[in-house]
């Protein structure tokens, strides 16, 4: 980190002497590095410069600096403190390769997990036949895209940066780990965290009746079958209230009976009911802690904090009182991710005036709809 003449890019002395007094202006690559001392609390030295930096093209954050010779980011003197100004970058900017790489790796993996483990194609069978897998490759990242795509589309409309989906291959029932997008820009205030959050479930929730709609429409296949492991053994994934209520309104009910057979499209809608409740759980920065927090602010923490516990109280009940080790496993280990994202804490908006009435009730029928993709034994092994 060098030391600096006047940055031109950066706000001039005048405009953050108020709030922040700079003793010196460094540049770390493409960042620059304000040494001085706060002249306000931080969450006001922050809400104070944060609209004039941006002017100048940067996101700013207030950080504690080191004492020169300890082991830090920041060497400053005793007492001093650092404005780290970032270059903002909202978009694409050139061809994403990263993304492109991993979506078609997801692509490939979806399309093989989906050929021999729902359409019981063999390897063997060569290339072509294994893409007549595709519609549950579309279905799958069809419900997974989408509900980034809603988080994407939300970041770029209040101007905060982000990444497009990185998709996750991996060899499982799905060929997938999900997708996530990477926020690098500060949220500005409870309006957009809220919009920013629920964005990815409602078009999410969106995209899943479709793809279940259309799914109970096409011939069933013996899916459940195809996914089991020993001979009279098979894998069971259970309905949720939501996916019941969707056969029911297109008259295809029948087609969920116990032990009954669906098309894999159909896999696809529970997928993405499954991937909602679990990106619902109001803790941390997943989407119910973002809407959560744009909605009660910061006592959001204190609500959150019960998340964990009422995941492992699920656990409990389902192995001593039902006396079933099915989806156990799911919910401790979401307890044990929730218990850390709690910790971590929830994504603070810089400004932080509470939300409209209409944006409260959008929340709370978000959170209702999650409720519906929820079941406590989502998957569980069948001998028969």
């Amino acid at each position: 980190m060098e030391r600096s003449e006047w940055p031109a890019t950066g706000p001039p002395a005048a405009d953050i002497a108020p709030v922040f007094a700079v003793y010196d202006v460094r540049e770390d690559g493409d960042r620059l590095v304000y040494v001085g001392q706060p002249r306000a609390p931080s969450d006001r030295v922050e809400q104070e410069l944060w609209p004039r930096f941006r002017e100048c093209g940067y996101e700013v954050q207030l950080r504690q600096g080191y004492p020169a010779g300890d082991e830090g980011e920041f060497p400053v003197s005793a007492g001093e403190s650092v404005l780290v100004a970032t270059p903002r970058s909202v978009g694409v900017d050139g061809v994403p390769w990263t993304n492109v790489a991993l979506l078609v790796a997801t692509v490939l993996s979806t399309l093989l997990v989906g050929a021999t483990t729902w359409y019981r194609i063999p390897l063997s069978a060569g290339p072509v036949a294994i893409l007549e897998a595709w519609p549950f490759v579309a279905a799958i990242l069809g419900v997974l895209g989408v509900h980034e795509l809603g988080h994407y589309v939300m970041s770029r409309y209040h101007d905060v940066d982000a990444t497009l989906p990185y998709f996750i291959p991996f060899p499982s029932v799905i060929g997938s780990m999900g997708a996530v997008i990477r926020m690098k820009g500060r949220i500005p205030d409870r309006t957009a965290l809220f919009d920013i959050g629920v964005a990815g479930p409602l078009a999410g929730l969106v995209a899943t009746v479709v793809v279940t709609v259309i799914g109970l429409q096409l011939d069933p296949l013996p899916v459940q079958e195809a996914a089991s492991g020993d001979a009279g053994t098979f894998i069971r994934f259970n309905n949720p209230a939501l996916l019941v209520l969707i056969a029911e309104a297109t008259g295809t009910a029948g087609k969920l009976a116990a032990n009954g057979s669906v098309h894999p499209v159909v896999f696809g809608g529970w997928v993405g009911m499954l991937v909602t409740v679990l990106n619902l759980l109001p803790v941390g920065q997943l989407d119910g802690g973002h809407i959560l927090r744009a909605v009660v602010g910061p006592r959001q923490e204190t609500l959150s904090a019960a998340v964990p516990g009422l995941l492992f109280a699920l656990a409990a009940y389902l192995y001593v009182v039902r006396g079933t080790v099915n989806s156990v496993a799911i919910w401790v280990f979401w307890g044990l991710f929730a218990l850390g994202l709690a910790y971590a804490g929830a994504a603070d908006p810089i400004y932080d005036e509470p939300l409209d009435r209409r944006r409260v009730a959008v929340g709370l029928l978000t959170l209702g709809l999650g409720l519906l993709c929820f079941t406590p034994v989502p998957i569980e092994i069948v001998t028969v």
